[in-house]
């Protein structure tokens, strides 16, 4: 039980590496532009590329296509309904950072940090129990969240730097982030023990992949292109694309 929570403790405190990264130097207009497209090109690449096709590989293993399509899209759409939900449920943006710009990226960052614990929560729950069925694997699957954690961080402290100026707010919101994935983990066991289900984590990221579609496209592009020339913004948009589609494909 130790080791796994170990390794699931250290994938998750990837996120705040990021998170120091990105802590290191504060962008201007444009950079911030460019962060909040790499930050939407990063999560929608998870969510379209990592977790959906997952869940839907799995559902097409147990069932129908046809049924298996329908229970994956569900629970998408879900996801986009619960994105929409805490978007309307936050504050304004004249309640963050004193409103104007400033406040509409922080507002931006929390959305954006929020749905990051969502996505890290299951993943926490697979590592713990990965580790605890296979040491080996558990191992293998900590380093490749973890790697993938590291630009997570920086979409989460990039905007929170540029929106209050402090390092330490911006490295605790990725280390927030990040330490979803062991409490995830403590959770699940504490509440379900042994009987957590591949079918329960499977559908969690499915759900949660709908939540990240949702901020990236309503949250991240929009204040991206409203800082900069739109090109900025699609710069950022695909690196943020190219490094995470890289990095599934590398730790497939």
């Amino acid at each position: 039980m130790w080791y796994a929570m170990v390794a699931t403790t250290l994938a998750g405190l990837a996120t705040a590496l990021g998170g120091v990264l990105g802590a290191l130097y504060r962008p201007g207009r444009r950079g911030m532009a460019f962060a909040m497209g790499f930050g939407a090109g990063v999560m929608l690449s998870i969510s379209l590329m990592d977790m959906l096709p997952a869940a839907l590989g799995r559902y097409l293993a147990a069932f129908s296509p046809l049924r298996a399509g329908a229970m994956a899209a569900s629970l998408v759409l879900i996801g986009l309904a619960a994105g929409a939900l805490l978007e309307k449920l936050l504050p304004e943006e004249k309640a963050f950072a004193g409103g104007g710009e400033e406040g509409r990226v922080l507002r931006s960052a929390l959305v954006t940090a929020l749905a990051l614990v969502g996505h890290n929560l299951p993943e926490g729950v697979m590592t713990l129990f990965a580790s605890l069925e296979d040491p080996a694997v558990g191992a293998r699957l900590a380093v490749a969240i973890g790697l993938h954690n590291l630009p997570e961080g920086l979409a989460v402290a990039l905007p929170v730097f540029y929106a209050t100026r402090s390092r330490g707010k911006a490295a605790a919101a990725a280390l927030a982030s990040g330490l979803a994935e062991p409490a995830g983990a403590l959770l699940a066991w504490g509440a379900l023990g042994g009987h957590i289900t591949a079918g329960l984590v499977t559908g969690m990221a499915a759900l949660v992949s709908g939540v990240m579609c949702w901020v990236s496209v309503c949250e991240l592009l929009p204040t991206g292109l409203s800082m900069a020339r739109r090109e900025t913004a699609a710069a950022g948009f695909g690196a943020g694309l190219l490094t995470m589609t890289l990095g599934i494909a590398l730790l497939s």
